[in-house]
C-alpha cells in the first residue's frame, strides 16, 4: 500500500490480512484521537501481533468472553482492554471476520497534541515517553472501554479513532522480538515488532510469572 497520500486513512482491506502481516505493515502510521479539547496523533513505533484461539498468549486462546467478543468482529475496530485493575491498552483487530486477531499498540511518537498528552501523562518525564508503553499510550490519548469496538475507518474528520496512512517504515528498519510479558508456550514467538533506534519504544521484559503489582510497576500488556 504504497504512494498513498499520508493523511488518507488506511481502508478496512488493510486490516483484513493475517495478524503477521498487518503488525509490521502498522509502523510508521498514524494514530490519529479526537477529543474535546483538540487532536492528539501518534506516529505507531511498537506493536505485537495476537492470534486468536490458536495462540497461548491470546486473550482469545480460550474462545469467546464478553471482554474479547471485539477480536471477534469484523477487522478494522479497535478493542480495548482493562488490565491489573489501573491500565487500558488499545489493540487493533484485523484478519477474518470471527478469527479474533489483533495488534496490540505497544508505543508511539506524539506528532501534534503533545500538550492535551502531556495533561494526561504528567509524569512523563520526556516526550518520547508520552506513549512508551501500551497503558501509556492509551492514558495519552485517554483511551478507556468506552472506544471498544469504535470503527477505525470511519472516513469522518472528527471521528474519536482513525489510522491514517502515514509514513511506511522501509523493511530493513523494522525489528522483531519475543513479545513483552508472554509466559508459556507463547513466550518465544517473535510477534513483537519495532522501529529499530527509536527512542520511543518501549524496553523488553520477559515474563516473570504471578506476583502482586503496584501503581510503580511498568505495566506489561497483552492482548
Amino acid at each position: 500500500m504504497t504512494g498513498q497520500p499520508a493523511e488518507q486513512p488506511l481502508p478496512r482491506d488493510f486490516f483484513d490480512r493475517p495478524v503477521l502481516e498487518v503488525a509490521p505493515d502498522l509502523l510508521g502510521r498514524t494514530l490519529v484521537r479526537t477529543l474535546p479539547d483538540g487532536q492528539i496523533t501518534v506516529r505507531l513505533t511498537e506493536v505485537e501481533a495476537y492470534a486468536g484461539e490458536a495462540d497461548p498468549g491470546s486473550h482469545a486462546f480460550r474462545g469467546r468472553t464478553a471482554r474479547n467478543a471485539t477480536m471477534y468482529g469484523p477487522p478494522g475496530h479497535a478493542y480495548v482492554y482493562f488490565t491489573y485493575g489501573m491500565w487500558h491498552c488499545m489493540n487493533l483487530v484485523c484478519g477474518p471476520e470471527g478469527h479474533a486477531s489483533a495488534v496490540l499498540l505497544r508505543a508511539g511518537e506524539i506528532l501534534t497534541g503533545t500538550g492535551p498528552a502531556r495533561a494526561r501523562r504528567p509524569s512523563a518525564r520526556t516526550d518520547a515517553e508520552l506513549a512508551k508503553g501500551p497503558a501509556r499510550l492509551a492514558t495519552a490519548l485517554d483511551v478507556d472501554r468506552r472506544l471498544d469496538g469504535e470503527d477505525i475507518c470511519g472516513p469522518a474528520p472528527d471521528a474519536p479513532l482513525r489510522i491514517l496512512h502515514g509514513t511506511p517504515v522501509p523493511g530493513q528498519r523494522i525489528m522483531t522480538g519475543p513479545r513483552t510479558g508472554v509466559g508459556g508456550d507463547g513466550a518465544t514467538h517473535p510477534w513483537r515488532f519495532w522501529i529499530a533506534e527509536d527512542p520511543t519504544v518501549s524496553p523488553y521484559r520477559a515474563h516473570q510469572g504471578k506476583r502482586k503489582r503496584t501503581r510503580l510497576d511498568a505495566p506489561v500488556a497483552r492482548s
